[in-house]
């Protein structure tokens, strides 16, 4: 079996404990050669300023690529891009452009009036730079606010055609999600790399409501086995669940894989193991 490239997601630390939660994660993967780490930006823009520190540190003094999560939510046109200004001139060249969730207490997102009223909007201001990489979001099943698949095949196109090197898929649980949306997007025209992301499950629970909140659907075959395996046997089950499905896209042709770790490194550490993924040196900061 080919070794996939790799990439990993953390979000940034609200809190003291936090922070050394995300240090331990990145000193804890960075030896793996991830192509790139993304730090993610809070509902609403609650963690503006804290990505920004997380995405400076991470890339000064881990000397990792750093791709640097931006939305649209609540902010003018003239804020979002010094904020893409301000990464650029911390040596940041890659941003994750999304349009984002609406902020707490709104049922839907409402564009700011001088903001951009979408993420397609967002990527080709940014990529009209010149000087940025600009990732974005795929949905191998339908959005939220999304009709179906076929419109949000078509939305993808429109921000690949705006700009976006490559996506980064909401998880999923069966392999043939993905392969399915996929397809969809090469008949539709869209070569660039779609990477599928994958959640290993540090609790069921929480996967579970995540699921319920992304749209994401949660499979019969799921339910049955970590109610069978019960609190005692959840850790091993999600071991096998993701390593089997990692195994299953790239026996598909995936040759790249995007973990969302929640900032937990220990399940990321045994599924990149089991799929042959191994350090590539010591790890030592920058600075």
């Amino acid at each position: 079996m080919t070794t996939p490239a790799i990439s990993f997601e953390f979000f940034p630390p609200r809190n003291l404990d936090q922070s050394f939660r995300l240090w331990e994660t990145a000193r804890a993967l960075a030896p793996l050669g991830p192509d790139f780490v993304s730090v993610t930006y809070g509902a609403g823009g609650t963690t503006r300023q804290l990505t920004h520190e997380a995405v400076t540190a991470l890339a000064s003094h881990y000397g990792l690529n750093v791709a640097a999560h931006l939305t649209c939510v609540d902010a003018t046109r003239e804020e979002t891009l010094q904020i893409v200004q301000d990464y650029a001139a911390a040596g940041v060249h890659e941003i994750v452009a999304l349009r984002g969730d609406a902020p707490q207490g709104q049922d839907r997102f409402t564009p700011h009036p001088d903001g951009f009223a979408n993420s397609v909007e967002l990527i080709e201001a940014i990529a009209a730079r010149g000087d940025m990489t600009v990732r974005c979001g795929a949905y191998p099943e339908p959005h939220p606010e999304s009709p179906d698949t076929a419109a949000d095949v078509a939305w993808l196109k429109r921000k690949v055609d705006a700009g976006a090197t490559s996506a980064m898929t909401q998880f999923f649980f069966d392999a043939e999600t993905y392969f399915r949306f996929r397809d969809s997007c090469l008949a539709a025209g869209i070569e660039t790399p779609i990477i599928p992301g994958i959640l290993p499950i540090q609790s069921w629970a929480g996967t579970r409501r995540f699921a319920e909140r992304c749209g994401t659907s949660v499979p019969q075959w799921a339910e049955d086995a970590f109610a069978a395996a019960g609190k005692e046997g959840e850790a091993q089950l999600a071991l096998d669940v993701c390593v089997k499905l990692c195994e299953r896209l790239v026996e598909g042709g995936v040759d790249k894989l995007h973990f969302y770790t929640l900032n937990k490194p220990e399940l990321v550490l045994k599924v990149c193991a089991a799929l042959g993924i191994q350090p590539k040196g010591e790890f030592s900061r920058v600075a």
